[in-house]
């Protein structure tokens, strides 16, 4: 039996998804329920009318890692926790920093040197104990380990904790029940530890179970960056897990992680629905951004630009065909990436007038 047609299974919150032994122990600000836009016109341009984009940059901290920060916060402020402490590239931090502000918990935060300075300053003004380190995420991920041998802090590392998950398998529900519980035929997904693109496959797999979605699958793509692409190298060798990738650097810094702890569970959801990894260069990524902005009035983040350049290379290999839904998977607004765009503007004086274009 399926659900009435327009029932928000998230409504007032990713929080609300999960139940409580107190209700005061949950912590939302509001997550979940973000919209699945149409792009006709950009669709329709590049041969795909059935192109849609899940847009996650508008929903608290600018990106979908509120959805796990929400539920795993709400889980250790539940279990009595009163630090925390987790390695980010920028974004997971700056949620969970928020969310533990709200709850009264204190959190730990170590991050890349070049981490984007907006996520550095949300970290800072939400009174989390932040840091910089000189490295990349698994370097932070290092001093994370030992911090919390030591001090007995809960570890929200990826992974480390089971219910970060959870609060982004929000998003194959929400999916779902937007294209009415028939299921995309391709759903894009900008991939760094992957744990979106883990919980939207587990969550499409619980809907089966109970019935409220038939057996098709979409067909899961992990989308990384050429310049840090250790599950695309590991899909093409058809291999269960990544190997560490090497000098790791993309202007999509959200996906620069060089070896994702579940890296085995990202390509297991690949293989399992007949999906695929494709690598995108910065280039890509940084025209594909400007593209769907001047399309459609959206400006994303670089890492859900990657998945446009995916969908563009696999309709032109013929991967995707023309007459699939696909949908593509935005983590984040723009507004958190000032320095992905580069414009020089023109100065008018006074008395000039707007030349005409």
């Amino acid at each position: 039996m399926r659900p009435y047609r327009g029932v928000n299974l998230i409504s007032g919150g990713t929080a609300n998804y999960c139940r409580w032994s107190n209700e005061k122990n949950k912590v939302s600000l509001g997550e979940g329920m973000t919209p699945l836009i149409h792009c006709d016109t950009l669709g329709s341009e590049i041969g795909l009318p059935n192109l849609y984009l899940k847009d996650e940059g508008i929903i608290p901290s600018g990106t979908f890692k509120s959805r796990g920060a929400a539920v795993g916060v709400s889980r250790a402020k539940e279990l009595g926790v009163k630090a925390l402490a987790m390695p980010t590239n920028g974004n997971a931090g700056a949620a969970w920093a928020i969310y533990c502000a709200k709850a009264g918990i204190k959190a730990y935060i170590v991050m890349p040197v070049d981490a984007p300075a907006i996520t550095r300053n949300e970290c800072a003004i939400a009174g989390a104990q932040f840091y910089l380190v000189n490295g990349l995420i698994s370097d932070a991920g290092k001093i994370v380990g030992r911090a919390v041998a030591k001090h007995g802090w809960m570890d929200a590392s990826t992974l480390k904790e089971p219910y970060r998950i959870e609060g982004k398998k929000t998003m194959g529900l929400e999916i779902a029940e937007q294209m009415n519980w028939e299921v995309p035929d391709v759903i894009l997904y900008p991939t760094g530890g992957g744990v979106g693109l883990i919980g939207i496959y587990k969550a499409l797999k619980e809907l089966q179970a109970i019935g409220w979605i038939g057996e098709k699958m979409p067909r899961l793509v992990a989308v990384q960056a050429a310049g840090c692409a250790p599950i695309v190298k590991a899909y093409a060798e058809k291999k269960p897990a990544s190997e560490f990738w090497n000098n790791a650097s993309t202007v999509a810094f959200g996906i620069t992680v060089p070896k994702a702890l579940g890296d085995f569970l990202v390509l297991e959801a690949v293989y399992n629905t007949g999906g695929c990894a494709v690598a995108v260069s910065d280039e890509e990524i940084l025209r594909a951004q400007a593209e769907i902005a001047a399309k459609e009035g959206l400006f994303i983040c670089p890492e859900g630009a990657a998945t446009l350049s995916a969908a563009k290379k696999l309709l032109a290999d013929g991967w995707i065909k023309p007459h699939e839904k696909v949908v593509m998977l935005n983590t984040g607004t723009g507004l958190k990436y000032p320095d992905t765009v580069r414009v020089e503007v023109p100065t008018l004086e006074p008395d000039e007038d707007i030349p005409v274009a």
